[in-house]
């Protein structure tokens, strides 16, 4: 679903969804960003999906991606950004990393991917 996004946003241009490509030399991906507004709602954006490549990780890639969308933001007088992820370990490294830029949780609930791994939300006013 995710390289779906980056293909329709290539190639339609951006409508629901913004994507944005961290690359490393013009050469290749080193990571992307994909926001968009949250719908039914006055002005909420949604970080719906931050990956990084693992020969990247450690290089500022994900903060920077997760800074990018700012001038949009802005122009679109968003107030609010929601950032969903799962309490799996796998995902430690970017709840610190939402955490680190200003994004408190303000939710979780138990169990909602599978038992034992629960649904966290984080979300940061602008």
């Amino acid at each position: 679903m995710a390289l779906e996004l980056i293909d329709n946003a290539l190639d339609q241009g951006e409508h629901d969804y913004a994507v944005r490509v961290a690359d490393v030399d013009d050469r290749q991906a080193a990571g992307y960003l994909c926001f968009g507004r949250t719908p039914m709602t006055a002005a909420t954006y949604d970080l719906y999906w931050l990956v990084t490549h693992a020969q990247a990780r450690g290089r500022g890639v994900a903060s920077s991606l997760v800074r990018c969308p700012g001038d949009v933001l802005r122009s679109v007088r968003a107030q609010s950004v929601r950032v969903e992820t799962s309490l799996k370990e796998s995902y430690g490294a970017a709840r610190s990393l939402y955490q680190k830029l200003g994004y408190p949780m303000l939710a979780q609930f138990p169990d909602f991917y599978r038992p034992g791994d629960d649904l966290l939300v984080y979300y940061k006013r602008l």
